[in-house]
């Protein structure tokens, strides 16, 4: 699986921004999928996560009720709709494809994007 991550820039705060997560070469239907970051001088940490029927959502308690994860398995897809942005979410945002154990930790997490980076300015 080969993903591919797009959406990022540079915003204000509470501005809006979505990022999209593209798979291309194999199917990601059977997938749980979510989303990371990675600030500058920290760990990558989990952001959201959305179960393959996507019936199941999962959020950081700092992105909780401002960002939401969705997906389209038809598109083989995922994205991110991150609301009320904060300076502290300021990182290089990464998609992230099957995982196996605890969905928190990213190196459970199988398949990764290249990132792409959202900036928020106060």
């Amino acid at each position: 699986v080969q993903l591919q991550a797009s959406g990022g820039g540079l915003v204000h705060a509470g501005d809006s921004l979505r990022l999209s997560c593209g798979a291309s070469r194999r199917t990601v239907r059977n997938y749980s999928m979510g989303w990371f970051r990675q600030a500058p001088g920290k760990e990558r940490e989990f952001v959201a996560s959305i179960s393959w029927g996507a019936g199941t959502t999962d959020y950081a308690d700092s992105v909780k009720g401002r960002f939401t994860i969705s997906r389209d398995n038809a598109k083989n897809a995922q994205w991110l709709q991150m609301d009320s942005l904060k300076p502290e979410d300021t990182a290089v945002y990464y998609c992230a494809a099957q995982v196996a154990g605890i969905h928190y930790y990213a190196r459970n997490w199988g398949y990764w994007g290249q990132g792409t980076l959202v900036t928020v300015s106060s």
